[in-house]
């Protein structure tokens, strides 16, 4: 294969995920904030109210400070209904000293994990259950909402006309891992989902989300039978989605950057076991990762080995290197602005491409042999999920 030839592969598959992100830069847009009107009003049929949902797991560091984001939101009625998950830390010394000052925060206690479930979803499936309002809102322990967050995601509801939506908020990164990785989130979302063909059908295919935080119609959310549906999966931020697709049900996204901040992980070895826990689920599925290898390999990472190697490309292969490593940084470069991601992370977006494919075939392998995923204290097996037929 001559280097004419690989050139100009490179720019093809660099051109393709690059235009795609432009165009998704039109559909995946930040919540309006003159919303006020939504929370006087009626949602789905149903009286205006959010129910604030959060599964908590040994989340001491994180949990005083998200009730507290929360809890400062402001023209909207809301509860907020906190899972004690078996915690052996203070998370619910920390959430009961919260609920005696303000009688909008409940503390729960999880039940025992019943065989087959991940601690997450049985969780959220619990919460469901407790909620009050007829809009639920999961969020992560560690998701820290914008003031006037619920109001604008109500808002969101009512006007897109979903039954679910998500957003990925601003990730603040702290160790090299966390920066080269995490922000490729943005980059693989918007560089391979055509939102607007997404919003225009119903087809299970087209399902994004992120697990952080979600935004569900109740009465929805108990059609499908919701995270019971997925009970096994590590993944909610695709199978959540998936679910509701496959009922027939139409489901958003959108840019959550202004409306809320989230620390995901802590160190580097948290980042890759938190990144590979769920790989196989999606990026790293058996169908999925051979293809998107090819591409992620031949348009991120093929052009800039190919300009490493300048002095040996004609002037034409050499021309199309270039537009082609342009067409690769593009996307990211724009991350740095519009998601506030770091500037560092963008320039190192070959590596961090080269090491989140490594991620996805490592969960893989260890999928084959059999080997289980630690998360929280808890073991799974690395599975494929797919929405289950059977309820609880």
């Amino acid at each position: 294969m001559t280097f004419d030839l690989l050139a100009f592969i490179a720019l093809t598959l660099a051109a393709i995920p690059c235009g795609l992100f432009l165009l998704n830069l039109y559909a995946y847009r930040p919540v309006r904030q003159n919303c006020k009107q939504a929370c006087n009003g009626r949602v789905h049929g149903g009286i205006t109210g959010i129910s604030v949902l959060i599964p908590a797991r040994n989340e001491e560091q994180n949990l005083r400070a998200s009730l507290t984001a929360v809890l400062a939101n402001r023209d909207c009625l809301f509860e907020v209904v906190v899972l004690d998950d078996h915690s052996t830390d203070r998370t619910a010394a920390i959430v009961d000293e919260l609920a005696r000052d303000d009688s909008r925060v409940r503390l729960e206690p999880a039940p025992v994990l019943p065989a087959g479930w991940c601690g997450k979803q049985h969780a959220c499936h619990e919460l469901a259950k407790l909620a009050t309002h007829p809009l639920l809102v999961f969020m992560d322990a560690d998701v820290r909402l914008a003031p006037d967050a619920l109001s604008r995601m109500m808002s969101f509801m009512r006007e897109s006309d979903a039954q679910l939506a998500s957003g990925v908020p601003c990730q603040e990164l702290g160790t090299f891992s966390e920066r080269l990785l995490i922000p490729q989130i943005h980059f693989i979302l918007l560089g391979f989902l055509p939102i607007h063909f997404m919003r225009r059908t119903r087809m299970p295919a087209l399902s994004a989300g992120c697990g952080q935080l979600f935004v569900a119609d109740r009465d929805a959310y108990m059609q499908t039978g919701g995270h019971a549906m997925i009970r096994a999966s590590l993944h909610d931020g695709l199978q959540l989605p998936r679910l509701f697709r496959t009922h027939g049900f139409k489901t958003e996204l959108f840019d959550a950057t202004d409306l809320a901040t989230c620390r995901m992980y802590r160190t580097n070895g948290e980042t890759w076991r938190g990144l590979g826990k769920n790989a196989t689920e999606g990026l790293g599925a058996p169908a999925t990762i051979i293809p998107m290898t090819a591409l992620l390999l031949g348009g991120q990472v093929l052009p800039f080995a190919l300009l490493a190697c300048g002095a040996r490309l004609s002037s034409g292969a050499l021309v199309t290197t270039v537009i082609a490593c342009g067409f690769a940084y593009l996307p990211r470069l724009l991350a740095v602005k519009l998601f506030r991601q770091p500037f560092g992370s963008a320039l190192l977006h070959p590596l961090g491409i080269i090491a989140l494919l490594g991620i996805q075939w490592y969960a893989l392998i260890c999928r084959i042999a059999g080997k289980s995923s630690e998360w929280k204290g808890r073991s799974y097996a690395r599975v494929v999920q797919t929405p289950s037929t059977k309820s609880t």
